[in-house]
């Protein structure tokens, strides 16, 4: 540690610390602009000068060097003078329009003007111009107020991973530049406008659409990916504003993904239902909440009394809360049923009877950029986990190797030490060839419920290094991502990944897709498989059935039971898009008796299409209060921000007065934190309940390393970025991104040969009974045979499964 003086205080900062460090250790304010504690130092706006006893002139604080003994004085005649001179010339150019400017009552520049700046300029000259970038959807800019930080510029090569910003120019010439005809396309680009000390680039959605000081502020917990990424929601007239980043060091740092930042467009949508509404005569009717309880209550009761309870199924997304999650599954046991499922993308339940806990991410989030070798399988890092991307970027950076598994070869904006970019249906076999390569490196026996498919495989170079990455390198992670999550081989995926980390000694996680997909676990949202759904509080008698999604939908990897459901309760869900077998689940929902929909929006494809009976108005996370469990364990808790929007009601209400109107036990709930209170122990901590690990599962040999039959094309079904959830399908803003254009039929140069198939030309795409009509594309990283083709958006909702046997045409 070094010792030295700040002001005549003592501090000790470590090695390699500044002055900066010591001054913010001892709550010192030292005027800067391009300073951040999460950027590489500067040190080009001078704002930050002190003075250093013996040096002859002052030094700047952030990439001054402590050394023992020194004595730093900030606020000197010396020191003040340097600043205000500073001040005076990043204000020569400086446009006077901060009446105007949108950073105006949270601007650095403002404040520090105020107490670093003269009244009146001595500068003349006609100040400098710059002209405004198109920097895309989300950033608007006011280039001739740069001070040139290039605080931009360093997060986009220091923390996104790529230079889409960049200085060119020199003295009152300098500007900041996109690369030539670029739009800034990162999916972390929204961070910018944080950084960003001035109003040089502020948020194109927000602008001029409120003052700063007009908006009330209220802490949440974003419902998109995994992360539970913590928010500032700000609050005009009982309408969300704008969202930003709460800084939590353990989850999100101070950084936000754009999906994050921007959804909230979508809570404003034009597409919001605010009225229950009931189907009579095939024609929609809005009504009163009584009136729509009564039909759902009476509904159910009918389809109980002629087919059984078994006949009647739940459907929810993980982006629900956990009390929603928790009292849905609640109703479905009290009726009888244990029809009951979140996983909805999910294809392979197989390992469902052998999981020992809810699946996690094996590791704490911050633990991640501490990482020195990581193994991640099935997952387009970048756009499922933005957040979990960035800190695995840190750890390649201070020398971790990154080896991934994967049927798409994404560029992850980091060094990949390995990469077996392989077929879907190899990749169970190539996770086979890295487990018999670990233990031929460790001198072990492969395990027992590994051998058949082990055994006789023979082991490939880049398999090899792999192994020998995650034994050489400690810590070690091995993660799940959400493609391998939707693999129809899934349990064998997950058995082997398992093994491999236990052989290698590394940890295991699975990435959870969703704000709740840990949640949903802990909540019961699951069928009686294994006891893990029985662990939730009081859930009621086992119910009959117990049904997963794939069965109630007759999609996914198994056979479709004989008799699907006759009523179906779906909350938080557009299934045409949400499903892992669209095409299949619509099928099975019109045939239904019975389907009641409790949404957020008016859904195109309920109002069209025709499957629901009755549409129940619930608020989206913004008005209601809840707790979300995130990938690593941590349960957070929010309240609503804003009052639910007309007749909304949370649906954690309507399901407690539905749970009353059946005559069901145990629904006697005045607030949320009740709920809560059932589900979670004293102090939240479930880490007892969360286990990856399964149990006496043996890894199956059939159709491990098979390709389709007669050599068919396989699909490789993503979810887009801004596609994966209601509420961010909905904000304009994101759908105008390059990341929310419409899909293409990707596929590699020499199977478009053989189809006669060229870039542009439009071709169809068959499964089953499904088709659509796409332009082709070429992509020479994917495997071969296979085509890539987007889930989750409306142009594909036609098609069948998203990992399956794909007949491609030309039109």
């Amino acid at each position: 540690m070094i010792n030295f003086e700040i002001d005549g205080k003592q501090v000790s900062v470590p090695k390699n610390g500044t002055v900066m460090d010591g001054a913010n250790q001892l709550g010192i304010y030292i005027p800067h602009f391009c300073y951040h504690k999460k950027l590489s130092i500067a040190a080009n706006c001078r704002m930050c000068l002190v003075q250093v006893e013996k040096a002859p002139k002052p030094l700047p604080a952030c990439a001054t060097p402590a050394m023992e003994g020194m004595k730093v004085f900030t606020h000197s005649g010396q020191a003040v003078t340097a600043q205000k001179g500073v001040m005076e010339f990043l204000l020569i150019n400086h446009p006077l329009d901060c009446p105007i400017c949108d950073q105006g009552g949270e601007c650095q520049l403002q404040d520090l003007a105020v107490g670093y700046g003269a009244s009146a300029s001595r500068y003349t000259e006609a100040k400098r111009v710059v002209a405004n970038k198109n920097l895309g959807p989300l950033i608007s800019t006011d280039m001739t107020r740069c001070i040139h930080c290039t605080r931009c510029v360093r997060f986009g090569q220091e923390i996104a991973g790529i230079m889409e910003l960049g200085m060119a120019g020199r003295g009152e010439h300098a500007e900041i530049l996109s690369f030539v005809g670029s739009t800034v396309d990162s999916e972390l680009s929204g961070n910018m406008i944080d950084l960003c000390p001035v109003g040089a680039l502020v948020s194109k959605p927000f602008r001029y659409s409120a003052r700063t000081w007009e908006l009330s502020r209220r802490k949440s917990v974003s419902p998109h990916c995994g992360l539970g990424s913590n928010l500032v929601v700000q609050v005009k007239q009982n309408r969300v504003m704008r969202v930003l980043p709460r800084e939590n060091e353990e989850v999100n740092e101070c950084w936000l993904s754009d999906k994050d930042r921007f959804s909230y467009e979508g809570l404003n949508s034009d597409e919001r239902l605010s009225t229950p509404m009931i189907k009579r005569n095939g024609e929609w009717q809005e009504c009163d909440w009584q009136a729509a309880l009564e039909f759902v209550a009476n509904g159910l009761r009918t389809v109980k009394e002629k087919h059984g309870a078994s006949s009647i199924g739940a459907l929810a997304s993980p982006h629900s809360t956990l009390e929603e999650l928790y009292l849905l599954q609640k109703l479905m046991r009290g009726l009888g049923s244990g029809n009951v499922d979140h996983r909805l993308r999910q294809s392979d339940f197989r390992s469902d009877q052998h999981l020992q806990g809810a699946p996690w991410l094996g590791m704490n989030v911050a633990a991640i950029s501490r990482l020195k070798s990581a193994l991640v399988i099935g997952s387009t890092l970048r756009k499922d986990h933005p957040l979990i991307a960035q800190r695995l970027r840190q750890a390649v950076k201070q020398g971790a190797q990154l080896n991934l598994v994967n049927p798409v070869d994404d560029d992850l904006l980091t060094k990949v030490a390995n990469r077996a970019i392989v077929a879907p249906a190899a990749m169970a076999a190539m996770l086979a060839q890295i487990l018999k390569a670990a233990t031929e490196l460790k001198q072990v026996e492969i395990p027992d419920g590994a051998k058949t498919v082990s055994g006789s495989i023979s082991v490939t170079d880049a398999a090899r290094a792999m192994a020998a990455s995650l034994i050489d390198n400690k810590p070690a992670a091995i993660f799940l991502g959400n493609m391998a999550q939707h693999h129809p081989q899934y349990a064998d995926i997950h058995g082997l990944a398992q093994h491999i980390a236990h052989i290698v000694e590394a940890e295991f996680g699975v990435l959870g897709e969703a704000a709740n997909s840990v949640g949903a676990y802990i909540a019961g949202a699951i069928p009686d498989h294994g006891g893990l759904s029985a662990a939730a509080g009081d859930s009621g008698r086992p119910g009959q059935g117990n049904m997963n999604a794939s069965q109630m939908l007759g999609t996914g990897a198994a056979k479709p039971v004989s008799q699907p459901c006759r009523a179906y309760v779906l909350m938080n869900l557009e299934p045409e898009l949400d499903s892992y077998n669209p095409h299949q689940t619509m099928k099975a929902l019109d045939a239904a008796e019975l389907v009641v929909v409790m949404s957020a929006y008016k859904n195109r494809a309920v109002l069209e299409g025709g499957y629901a009976d009755v549409l129940l108005p619930i608020a989206p996370f913004t008005e209601t209060s809840g707790t979300f469990i995130n990938t690593e364990g941590r349960a957070q808790s929010f309240n609503g921000v804003v009052a639910p929007l007309a007749d909304t009601r949370p649906a954690w209400k309507v399901l407690r007065v539905l749970g009353t109107m059946l005559e069901l036990d145990g629904f006697a709930y005045d607030t949320p934190e009740q709920v809560r209170a059932e589900i979670l122990p004293a102090g939240g901590d479930i880490s007892a309940r969360l286990n990856n690990n399964l149990r006496n599962f043996a890894v199956g040999d059939t159709g491990l390393m098979n390709e389709p039959k007669s050599g068919g094309i396989q699909r490789i079904g993503e979810v887009p970025i801004h596609q994966a959830d209601p509420i961010v399908r909905r904000a304009d803003s994101l759908q105008r991104t390059r990341d929310a254009a419409a899909p293409l039929a990707w596929m590699p140069g020499d199977l478009m040969d053989a189809l006669g198939i060229n870039p542009g030309d439009n071709i169809r795409l068959k499964q089953g009974e499904g088709e659509a009509q796409l332009p082709a594309a070429r992509d020479d990283k994917l495997p071969s045979n296979c085509v890539r083709v987007a889930c989750a958006h409306p142009l594909t909702a036609a098609l069948g499964e998203m990992f399956g046997e794909i007949v491609v045409e030309r039109l």
